[in-house]
């Protein structure tokens, strides 16, 4: 075991320094979104259903763009590691460019053609009737939250992650504050009911992105307003960013398909389950808002040492944070435990639903450290330059075992709920040991620039020194 296997001060530091403010933000943003519900929630059942319904689209479109600007991360940290700004405007201006044809795509669908949306999430005509105005008025905000995405993950990657949070800050206020106005008539202003609240997003989403270039327009050296940089493509480089990035994409495209059919599972389940999951889902919500922002730092702190040529830091970056991140798991899961019975008592849930959702608590006290463990590990392939193992794996474990597994369980045997909800996780025990191995190999450093290709020789030659020779045979 290494001297420093469990991390310097300087790699606490930069954790702080780029993980915090990024969870900072993931729990403001959870916050928002709670109190969004309940002012929803005022206005009926109906409502908040129709509003459910549209945010499954916005999760759609979600899955669709975030595989372009996860790798594109891939570029903007290696870039940023070998201080190669060229190629960050480059890498900024193609994934800008993919990820805004899935915003344009999805809000025009939104904008002209919400009927056909809303038939395709559900029969129930009065939910479409009342999901229609509010999926027309909010398709508006798709390209600009696109643009914002991709802004903030770049500043994100070049470790500049405080402008990210100060203007979801803004954002969220404004949010807050527009939905209090509109939805319920405030200031002599009409009373919107749910098109205020749609009303109330896409102007958020505006003062989200004046925001952001406000602060990379008075920034001189900013890579976002060097407009001109970022088309100097060549199709070397077009290749090269399609061949690391499609896999991410497919990887994202898949997961949302096989997390949609275990979810179509779970809904057929018993009432008292279906509303326990949901509450667990809030409360696995805190558990990820936290692992967002040690995400967010592993893969800009390996991705940019890849990128400088510094693999062999970067090996042992990565590997501490296979450490850190299901501890930090397991604590946030066992602090949520402590306090279940108060947490639990806010929402309403019966004697059935409560133990439903303890138990649910105890399984992912095992499981869910296990599947922060998978996650980080397939996040950092991905900021080696590997984009293609991890993918390959998690579409494997998904579809191969979890989802079979979870239809023969809830399905065809009736098992008991938390059966089926322990399927959901059991291809991650499997994927674990593969993963871990492919970790330790050190095969997932596959650099994208000039000097860390430069220095890849050498840290495979060290990486080789490091193992064990093989026995001779006789």
């Amino acid at each position: 075991m290494d001297k420093f296997f469990f991390g310097n001060r300087r790699f606490y530091e930069e954790i702080l320094i780029i993980g915090f403010p990024v969870a900072l933000q993931n729990l403001l943003t959870s916050s928002a979104g709670m109190v969004d519900t309940i002012m929803i929630g005022t206005q009926g059942e109906t409502a908040v259903a129709a509003v459910g319904i549209c945010s499954l689209f916005s999760m759609l479109l979600f899955a669709a763009y975030f595989g372009f600007c996860n790798g594109g991360m891939i570029f903007f940290a290696q870039y940023w590691g070998a201080r190669d700004d060229r190629g960050i405007c480059r890498a900024y201006g193609l994934t800008l460019v993919t990820m805004m044809i899935a915003g344009l795509v999805f809000g025009a669908a939104a904008v002209f053609a919400p009927e056909f949306i809303m038939a395709i999430y559900t029969d129930k005509e009065h939910i479409r009737a009342a999901g229609v105005p509010y999926l027309r008025i909010v398709g508006w905000s798709y390209p600009i939250q696109v643009f914002a995405m991709a802004i903030a993950s770049l500043l994100r990657s070049i470790e500049k992650v405080k402008i990210p949070l100060f203007a979801s800050i803004a954002s969220i206020i404004t949010n807050t504050f527009c939905n209090w106005v509109l939805i319920f008539g405030m200031f002599g202003f009409p009373k919107m009911g749910v098109e205020g609240a749609a009303a109330g997003t896409v102007i958020s989403c505006v003062v989200h992105i004046l925001v952001l270039y406000m602060y990379c327009f008075l920034d001189k050296h900013s890579f976002v307003t060097r407009i001109r940089d970022h088309f100097r493509w060549d199709l070397a480089f077009v290749r090269q960013f399609f061949s690391k990035t499609i896999f991410v994409v497919c990887n994202e495209i898949s997961y949302g398909a096989g997390q949609l059919i275990l979810n179509i599972i779970i809904g057929r389940q018993l009432a008292q389950g279906i509303a326990a999951f949901t509450v667990f889902r809030v409360m696995e919500g805190f558990v990820f808002a936290f692992f967002g922002g040690l995400a967010n730092a592993s893969s800009v702190m390996v991705g940019k040492r890849v990128g400088a040529g510094e693999h062999l830091e970067g090996y042992r970056d990565a590997k501490r944070f296979v450490v850190l991140v299901p501890l930090v798991t397991l604590l946030l899961v066992i602090i949520i435990i402590v306090f279940r019975d108060p947490i639990l008592g806010r929402f309403g849930l019966g004697a059935q639903a409560r133990f439903y959702a303890r138990g649910m608590l105890y399984i992912y006290a095992l499981t869910g450290t296990i599947r922060t463990c998978n996650y980080i590990s397939n996040g950092i392939f991905r900021s080696g330059g590997e984009s293609v193992f991890g993918t390959v794996i998690e579409f494997c474990g998904l579809f191969f075992i979890s989802i079979p597994a979870a239809v023969l369980t809830g399905l065809v045997f009736r098992l008991p709920f938390l059966a089926v909800f322990f399927t959901l996780y059991l291809d991650e025990f499997i994927r674990l040991g593969i993963i871990l191995w492919y970790m330790n190999s050190g095969r997932w450093v596959k650099p994208v620039t000039q000097r860390g290709r430069e220095a890849l020789a050498a840290f495979r030659k060290q990486i080789a020194g490091r193992r064990p020779a093989a026995t001779p045979r006789p």
